[in-house]
């Protein structure tokens, strides 16, 4: 069964056939016709014949760098609802936070021809920015603000600076403990925010009192301990992540420090695990489904070549105080 098959059941010309499975206009008699004898056939088109005539391949590309977060799952749904709707596949790449993974991951999706790669990003190096500018397929990073390329990122230096205000109204001795630098969004500008509220409430925070960690509750558990096994005076304790803050969180139980009568204690993603933390965390709340359709607008944007397609969006936050936290 083909294309001429079903032209000459439908009773209309092989023409009429092809613009109806492209999207083209056809009346709504002959498009009844046409769709009553596929539907009886069972036809499909062939995928390969549609690639060589459109030039796409109707998929788009997710690289990720970790598939066991809550905050990249939820943007991921907002991808999914999308690119469903726009008609195209989403293939799933995931780097296990791992950069030079990021970077064969690319090739690998350049080489299959995806129409589009959505990056959830997290570090830029000379080898991506070497790589970005010969790659010739539209991409869109999502969670960084990288120079140069289309991106939906988070306000994260208001937001750190936002939620430690709100624990430095009753505490004067501030502990930090972030990620890597690298990471300019959870890394960089988390902890220039934090920074910032500290030296707006006149209180000071020494590097002793400041250390990172990776995104992992477990490596919250253990940078807590290194913290307050050096600095016990510590009533004030930012975490880069909500996963951290939880491990933190645990270990401070675990010394007897009470939350937030001895220990203030904040985070950033409004995750499910710190609303169900004893006490639930504050923290601030990103809206991660909506930026992954924003994102994916975006991208089918600049697949489509809409000359209306947005080039840079910086999402809003929510301050979430919760109980770890004093009144």
């Amino acid at each position: 069964m083909n294309i001429n098959d079903i032209a000459k059941l439908a009773g209309v010309s092989r023409a009429t056939v092809s613009r109806y499975l492209n999207g083209g206009y056809v009346s709504a008699e002959k498009k009844e016709k046409i769709g009553g004898v596929i539907k009886e056939t069972g036809y499909k088109p062939s995928y390969q014949a549609q690639m060589l005539r459109t030039k796409k391949t109707g998929i788009i590309g997710v690289i990720l760098p970790k598939i066991n977060s809550d905050a990249i799952s939820r943007m991921v749904e907002g991808i999914s609802v999308v690119l469903k709707k726009a008609g195209y596949q989403l293939l799933m790449a995931n780097t296990q936070n791992d950069e030079k993974e990021e970077l064969n991951y690319l090739n690998t999706l350049k080489n299959y021809h995806v129409d589009g790669i959505i990056l959830i990003g997290t570090v830029m190096t000379r080898e991506h920015k070497a790589l970005l500018k010969n790659l010739e397929i539209p991409l869109v990073v999502l969670a960084q603000k990288w120079q140069g390329c289309a991106c939906v990122y988070y306000d994260d230096y208001h937001s750190a600076l936002e939620v430690t205000e709100c624990m430095l109204k009753k505490g004067r001795h501030p502990g930090y403990i972030g990620v890597f630098m690298k990471d300019q969004a959870a890394g960089a500008q988390r902890r220039k925010g934090f920074q910032e509220a500290c030296r707006r409430n006149h209180v000071e925070c020494p590097e002793e009192h400041m250390t990172v960690a990776d995104f992992t509750a477990e490596s919250g558990y253990k940078s807590a301990k290194k913290l307050f096994e050096k600095s016990p005076e510590i009533d004030a304790l930012f975490c880069a992540t909500d996963q951290i803050a939880y491990g933190a969180a645990l270990y401070l139980k675990k010394i007897g420090k009470g939350i937030p009568e001895d220990v203030q204690i904040v985070g950033i993603g409004d995750s499910v695990i710190g609303r169900m933390m004893e006490p639930p965390l504050t923290t601030v709340h990103y809206f991660y489904k909506t930026s992954g359709i924003e994102a994916a607008n975006m991208l089918i944007g600049m697949v489509e070549e809409k000359a209306e397609a947005i080039k840079e969006i910086k999402m809003g936050y929510r301050l979430e105080k919760r109980d770890s936290v004093k009144k």
